[in-house]
């Protein structure tokens, strides 16, 4: 990074900083999780206000026109006070799917809604775990005189405003913009691990008109491809933002935890289990500072799922050793739902899943580096 590109992130960091220590806490994170209202609107707001939410939005849509390097710092600083708020699914790849869309009439409509923070968007493909492909769907598109008729379901949705859903047409897949109350649109919301939702959205002969229509095939294959491996790699960011904080809390526990008269970090054994973790933690952010580098370069499309799924591979891994471990250095306490280290776990444990697993990747890295299709 240049000094002027290095203070301009240090800056941002502590802009997330200060607002995560003013404006949330883990008091507001265990009172919302298991529960339907998952985020705060007003916090959601304060986030717009800042300008986060049009960080990867192009100017001419009133957004910032930044890149994933700023929305990795933003992603990162919120993750470690583990806010609820839904950043990388709304800001990053619902807003760079309707970005990279060639419906500019929506565009103009949608995204400057989602840079003031007035509309939350989902992106609605996957239909079976374990899938990245963005082709691999069964949801249809019946066109009928001035649009189509959606069947079909989709699952981990976040809870939104609307939906961009994928779904097969004679030409492909295309992308549709669908409002939550839309008539034939309905969520079942299942509990994640972390306390957040995801949903299994189900459209019932569900009808859209041509004007929403986010992009059609080519467009649109390339739009969700781009969007998913740049959120994948700002999932990993959020994963070093949760594993660090982890991290943080062990080593001020082992300072303070006393046995035998001594604290528990003078032994050699937790000294050099600490390391590790340092290490996975560091190569961790070294990986993903790579990635981020390089991939606002806007590199060809077999080189970005390498980045892609080299970070989240990494990240995935490190994150859920330094948050299982943070619970066996505090012992008994570490286990009980009243300790925080446990939410940083439970969060781990989602985001490592979320838009692929470290094997998933790790095997999708494989192919590439082979030369094979992922």
């Amino acid at each position: 990074m240049t000094t002027e590109t290095d203070e301009h992130r240090t800056a941002l960091r502590d802009s997330v900083a200060d607002f995560a220590k003013r404006g949330t806490d883990l008091a507001r994170v265990r009172r919302l999780r298991g529960t339907p209202v998952e985020y705060d609107r007003a916090v959601w707001n304060e986030m717009a206000g800042l300008g986060w939410l049009g960080i990867l939005v192009p100017e001419q849509y009133t957004g910032l026109g930044l890149g994933l390097a700023e929305a990795a710092t933003v992603a990162e600083g919120l993750a470690r006070a583990l806010v609820p708020e839904p950043f990388t699914a709304a800001a990053v790849l619902a807003a760079g799917v309707l970005a990279g869309g060639d419906n500019d009439a929506l565009k103009q409509e949608l995204l400057p809604q989602v840079v003031s923070g007035k509309l939350i968007p989902a992106l609605a493909w996957q239909e079976c775990a374990g899938m990245l492909d963005v082709a691999a769907i069964e949801m249809q598109a019946a066109p009928f005189e001035g649009g189509f008729r959606l069947n079909g379901s989709k699952r981990f949705i976040a809870g939104a405003d609307g939906y961009i859903v994928s779904a097969k047409t004679a030409r492909g897949i295309e992308l549709f913009w669908i409002e939550r109350n839309a008539p034939g649109v309905g969520l079942k919301l299942e509990v994640l691990a972390d306390g957040r939702h995801f949903g299994i959205l189900a459209l019932s002969d569900v009808t859209v008109t041509r004007e929403k229509k986010v992009a059609g095939d080519a467009v649109a294959h390339a739009a969700l491809e781009k969007a998913l491996d740049h959120a994948t790699v700002i999932a990993g960011a959020e994963l070093c933002g949760v594993m660090a904080r982890a991290l943080e809390m062990s080593l001020d526990y082992m300072k303070t935890r006393v046995q035998f008269g001594k604290p528990i970090g003078s032994f050699q054994a937790l000294q050099h289990r600490a390391v590790d973790l340092y290490i996975q933690q560091q190569l961790s952010s070294a990986v993903l500072e790579e990635a981020l580098h390089a991939l606002d370069q806007n590199p060809d499309a077999r080189t970005r799922v390498a980045l892609a799924s080299r970070v989240k591979a990494r990240c995935s891994d490190a994150g859920l050793r330094i948050t299982r471990e943070a619970i066996q250095i505090h012992g008994a306490i570490g286990f009980t739902d009243e300790y925080d280290a446990g939410l940083y776990l439970k969060r781990a444990t989602v985001l490592a899943a979320w838009l692929g697993n470290a094997a998933l990747h790790r095997r999708r890295y494989a192919q590439i580096a082979a030369g094979v299709d992922a």
